[in-house]
This record gives C-alpha cells, structure tokens and sequence, in this order.
C-alpha cells in the first residue's frame, strides 16, 4: 500500500511540475509552434510573379536574392515542407523550380531559381473568410516596375486614322484576382473569373469600333494593386478608366446593378494626396507640370481636374445605366458616389461597375453565362459609346467625325444635370465669350433642359 500512495503521490507532483513548466513557459512566450508549409500557389503577372505560402501557423522569415544564377532565398523558422515542390506548377512563370534544404534544425530553407533578376518583397497575412491558413506572400518584381507612382511615362500610343486623328482609349479594369478572387456565389462562382470575362467582352467590342482603342488593366488571373491599376490607365494615356465588378451582400436577396462615380470627400482628400506627392508634381493634370506652380494655384488646378473628370464620369454613367436597366434591374438608379481608391485619378474620368449581386443564386447563375456577360459588356460599350460621340476629345477621329456632320454652322445642345458653360466650351473646343455672345448671355448661369447654341468650328 505504501509503494501504491507513494507512486501516486510522484504522480501528482509530476503533473504539477508539469503544469507551472507550461505555466511559466506560456508567460515568457518561449513555447516553439511549428509552421509548416501546406501548400504553395504562384500568380504570373506580365510584371511580376507571386507566391503564396499557406502556414499552419505565422512564422518568422527572412527573404534574400543571390546572383549568378538568380535565386531568392526564403528561410523560415522552426517548419517543415508538407508537399512535393515539384508538383508545384511553374509553367509560364519566372520560377524555373523549387528546391528546398535545412541549413540548421530550426531553419526551413526554400531556393527560388528563376529565369531572371528579379527583386523580392514579402509581406504575412492572416486567415480570412476566404483562406483559412496563415499565408505569406512572396512578390518578384523586375527592377524597373518596383518604383510606383512614379512620372507619367506612356506605354501605349492611341492608333491613328490616315488623316492623323487619334482613338479614344478606354482601360478596363476587371477587379481582383489571383490570390484575390472577390466574392463569391453559394455556387462557388468567383467575381474575379466573371469580371475579367466581361471585361473582355468589352474589349472585343471596343476593337471593333472605329474610334476605339482598349487597354486592359489586368489581362489573366493576377492580382495588381489598386492604386497600380490607376497608374496603368493613365500611363497608357488613357481617356477613360472602367472599373468592373460584382457586388456581395450578406442577405442572398440583395439584387440589381449600379455605378459608382468617385466621392467629394474622395476627390478632396485625393488632391492633398496627389499635392504631397512630390514626384508626381511633374505630371498631373494632362500633363501640365506644377512644379513652378505655388500651392494655392497647384490645388486650384487639380480640384478644376477633378470636377471636371467628375462630371463627365457622372454623364457616362447615366448613359451606361440607361442601357443597363434593360438587361437587369437597378439597384442604384442614379449614378451613386464612393471614395474606392482604383477610381483616384486626377485627370481621367472614371467608374466602378458594378454588374450585378454574386451572392444572389439567380444572379450568379446569370453572371456566369455567356450570354449575359456579352449582354453587360455591350451596355458599358454603349453607354461609353454614346457619350464620347457627343463629348469627344480633341484630336480624336471621334471629334473630327462630329465636326464634319455638324458642317461649319452652329448646333443646339440641351443642358444637362452637371452641366456648365465652361466645361461645354472646353468639350466643344470654343471659347467661353463666344459661346456666352452666340446665346447672348450676360452670365454664366444655365439651367437644366435650357437649350443653347454651340457655335462650328
């Protein structure tokens, strides 16, 4: 009987000692929890490439190139690789394989040997709605896409007709994708799928309009920064920037299309933005450089900018949403405004469309047609057709088409909500005195539906 209490009494105190040990070791932080790598995703942009690590838990990294060949090295403590790198698909990315190695017990070392040089960034991130793991991701850029915001310098000419007149070009943006897949359908439909098939319908149509060039933002599955896809459009010189996307709710019920113009408030904090952005000053407003400007003249230039781009953004969104309403029903029917970063640019008009609620059964079945995408896309190309035949930029073949129709005598104009008599005399490309003597108007004020006379060029 004394051996039995004896070793229940060592038993007890075992626990005990067992329990402060954790105790003490939870209070100094001290207790190790491996991470291991469960899967290993890679993204190829047209200039960059991104991996995505899945973690069963955070874990501290360090991330370094080597040369001669290009490696980056990623060293990440205390984990284990849980897969086979090899049956990683690096076709079509700068990852030519994946190898991996122990350099010391606690120390999971992963070589990314790559077809060129590239300069890696890495940033954690937790578990979501969408990825249930700790993920840490791995970016290669190339060295001369790492600087953003940087000068305005075109990647993209407009093509030009015989006689010298330019297109219009219009970027499209289809929202998210790669490792961002947007909202999703209880059908496991994914909006980044949807918006970029949409978007391409768009530019097929585009393409073949004459007057038209397109320029897409994100042109496969990858995901690009919002405030990259900004900078996208306007180094492609672009006349018009169309964000596309499909709405989420938490109530399946919640149906219909909208269209998003950017905020006041959005256009106010933007311009500080853009006026404490030094290496912008160079080119910001249509390429006027404000450097020699003071600050009063430099944020009276850009709020004009930004209005402007505004109001015409306002006007082609009514029109889109007159030719949407007939294929789906408004959520929003008027044009709706938002502070949405991707819509921030001081000299392009800009808007988020939304095609439809993906969260919606009936909706995302319709989304994910053929059919329906087409339908969507024509009434965007519509609502942006019809406004830049009324409003077209100058030097465009657009604008000439309109001046020869018209011939070289006046045309009538209704006004319409946003409307005023300097933004119609730049749009018309006449001057605001003249336009003021043809309509004898001894101010500026107009009103909506008064009809004035625009005098021919």
């Amino acid at each position: 009987m004394m051996g039995i209490t004896l070793k229940a009494n060592r038993a007890t105190v075992l626990g005990h000692l067992c329990r402060c040990a954790c105790w003490l070791l939870a209070l100094t932080g001290s207790v190790l929890v491996q991470a291991d790598v469960r899967d290993i995703r890679v993204w190829q942009s047209p200039d960059s490439t991104r991996l995505v690590f899945d973690l069963t838990e955070p874990s501290e990294h360090k991330i370094f190139p080597l040369s001669s060949p290009s490696r980056v090295v990623i060293d990440l403590n205390d984990a284990e690789m849980l897969l086979d790198t090899a049956d990683i698909d690096l076709e079509g990315t700068a990852v030519a394989s994946i190898r991996i190695g122990h350099p010391s017990k606690k120390v999971l070392r992963i070589v990314l040997d790559l077809d060129e040089t590239l300069k890696p960034s890495s940033f954690p991130l937790p578990p979501n709605d969408v990825y249930a793991n700790h993920r840490l991701v791995v970016d290669l850029k190339r060295p001369e896409t790492t600087q953003s915001l940087s000068p305005v310098k075109p990647v993209k000419q407009a093509e030009t007709s015989a006689a010298g007149h330019r297109d219009i070009i219009v970027a499209i943006d289809a929202g998210h994708g790669g490792e961002d897949p947007g909202a999703s359908g209880s059908k496991g439909t994914q909006e980044k799928h949807v918006v970029l098939a949409i978007a391409k319908e768009l530019q097929a149509l585009l393409k073949k309009e004459a007057g038209f060039t397109p320029f897409m933002v994100r042109t496969g599955d990858y995901y690009i920064g919002l405030r990259e896809r900004t900078e996208k459009a306007r180094s492609a010189n672009s006349d018009f920037l169309v964000s596309i996307h499909a709405d989420a709710f938490m109530q399946a019920s919640a149906n219909g299309s909208s269209v998003y113009v950017l905020s006041d408030r959005g256009a106010t904090s933007e311009t500080a933005r853009w006026l404490a952005d030094k290496e912008n000053n160079a080119d910001l407003v249509g390429g006027i450089s404000l450097e020699d400007k003071d600050d009063h003249l430099k944020m009276t230039l850009l709020d004009l900018s930004m209005t402007y781009q505004r109001n015409s953004s306002k006007r082609i969104g009514a029109d889109i949403l007159g030719y949407m309403k007939k294929i789906s029903y408004l959520h929003k029917r008027q044009v709706e405004e938002a502070a949405f970063v991707v819509l921030k640019a001081p000299d392009i008009p800009a808007l988020l469309v939304e095609t439809g609620f993906i969260s919606n059964p009936e909706e995302e079945r319709k989304l994910g047609t053929r059919k329906y995408q087409r339908q969507m896309a024509t009434a965007i190309f519509n609502g942006i057709k019809d406004y830049f035949s009324e409003h077209p930029p100058s030097g465009t073949l657009l604008e000439a088409q309109r001046q020869r129709s018209q011939g070289s005598g006046a045309h009538s104009y209704v006004i319409r909500s946003g409307d005023t008599l300097s933004d119609l005399a730049i749009k018309h490309g006449v001057g605001l005195n003249e336009l003021r003597r043809v309509n004898g108007l001894n101010s500026d004020q107009i009103r909506i539906g008064q009809t004035i006379k625009i005098p021919g060029l």
